[in-house]
């Protein structure tokens, strides 16, 4: 098990950029599948989850060639669908929480796809209903073995159909869309899911010959196609670690500039960090954070009621920054509550910042109200373990920020989302070091 030390309270300074946005990347790598010719990715990220999907498609049977750094060629001209039902694969897939959205594109190329329960995060329960529901109403059969935590569905030809999802899941959505391209027929997704990563799903469907209309909105048609083509797709900048860096540079009290961050697809990041009081430039395509000496100062509402910052299906704010937004309040002038709607316990890391010193009154799983220090009293350093991707980076910068040396465990789970960052972080000044467990 890896560990990060960390010697906290320095100021950094310079340029980083982000890696390609790996929620984006667990779905264009399944859509691979969809096709026997070639397709050319870039952008993508060098971490954990990524580069456990591109080993589960290799042992899939598809040909994968890298092509540079973060570019790759992928053709899937001979899958060897024996590997499903092998107990191989029963312990690959389980290791990986986007494995679970190869089953759309196997279903609607070869009339079949499995898939063991996916772990992932421990943030809480993600249902799989949406996508095996929709998976059922184009005319598949659904199958579940209890004893093995298998699923499994077939279709000799799904037919199109309307369907209203229970919720605007994204891997759900990203799912049904990929089964729906090959379907007979027209479907119709109402409660879609319109993240950015969503539409550029869509727009490389589309350009491999799919014809999905109503991109971006929450009503998507797809007239079902014979078969697609290959095509050349670039990744997005994540948008995660987009909104991680802005936290960073405000409780390191830190300039730093992020370079190349599409700010068309940024949606409400920007402005909630506005509404706690950090300033957020537009320079070109980059964010510019200029060091935040005075601190920041926490908007109340026009009435004078506390600030509430809640996660919501896009275009509302990505739950995924909730840990970092939290984080970064801790530091503020002024108070707000957190509210995490989504995943019941992913606010539960918030024992180690109050252990760092940290006001912070937990009020339910899914609520916390910080009382921000204003810097007046600097967080204390601690020892910690990582339990989820996001609230282990959150660690890492509230460790950044704090008085003394900090010693972070598991960062395998900070590897799973963010790519090379103590090196990252090192070339903008920060001191961490990475030491390698037994």
């Amino acid at each position: 098990m890896g560990t990060f030390k960390i010697e906290g309270g320095h100021q950094l300074k310079g340029k980083i950029q982000p890696q390609g946005a790996k929620n984006e990347a667990l779905q264009i790598l399944c859509a691979v599948l969809l096709t026997a010719e070639e397709i050319k990715i870039d952008n993508i990220p060098d971490i954990i989850d990524v580069n456990k999907l591109i080993a589960l498609l290799k042992k899939l049977g598809v040909k994968i060639e890298k092509l540079g750094s973060g570019s790759y060629s992928f053709k899937a001209d001979e899958v060897n669908l024996k590997y499903l039902e092998s107990n191989e694969f029963k312990e690959d897939g389980k290791g990986l929480r986007g494995s679970i959205m190869i089953v759309g594109p196997l279903l609607a190329r070869f009339g079949k796809g499995y898939i063991p329960k996916p772990g992932g995060d421990k943030i809480g329960r993600r249902r799989l209903d949406t996508h095996f529901e929709g998976f059922i109403n184009l005319g598949a059969k659904f199958r579940y073995n209890k004893e093995d935590l298998f699923y499994g569905v077939e279709a000799d030809r799904l037919k199109g159909a309307y369907m209203l999802l229970d919720e605007a899941s994204v891997t759900g959505t990203a799912n049904i869309v990929m089964a729906a391209v090959l379907a007979e027929g027209t479907t119709t997704i109402y409660n879609a899911a319109c993240e950015p990563y969503l539409q550029q799903l869509c727009k490389m469907l589309n350009r491999m010959g799919a014809k999905i209309s109503g991109v971006g909105s929450n009503m998507l048609i797809i007239e079902g196609v014979d078969s697609l083509g290959g095509t050349n797709h670039r990744m997005l900048p994540d948008m995660i670690e987009i909104g991680s860096w802005i936290g960073l540079a405000a409780m390191t009290k830190s300039e730093l500039t992020i370079t190349n961050v599409s700010w068309d697809d940024l949606g409400q990041i920007p402005n909630v960090f506005r509404k706690i009081g950090i300033t957020v430039e537009r320079r070109g395509d980059d964010i510019h954070i200029p060091a935040h000496k005075d601190g920041y100062e926490v908007q109340n509402y026009i009435d004078g009621s506390i600030l509430t910052i809640a996660d919501a299906p896009w275009p509302g704010f990505t739950p995924d920054l909730l840990s970092i937004i939290l984080t970064v309040l801790t530091q503020a002038r002024g108070s707000a509550v957190v509210h995490q709607k989504m995943f019941e316990s992913r606010l539960f890391f918030v024992d180690k910042l109050i252990d760092m010193g940290a006001k912070i009154i937990l009020c339910d799983p899914h609520r916390a109200t910080i009382i921000g220090h204003d810097f007046k009293s600097q967080l204390k350093a601690t020892t910690m373990t990582s339990p989820d991707i996001r609230a282990g980076v959150s660690l890492l910068i509230a460790a950044l920020s704090a008085k003394g040396t900090s010693v972070i465990h598991n960062i395998e789970q900070i590897d799973r989302g963010y790519e090379n960052i103590d090196e990252r972080l090192r070339a903008i000044g920060a001191k961490i070091e990475r030491v390698e467990g037994n």
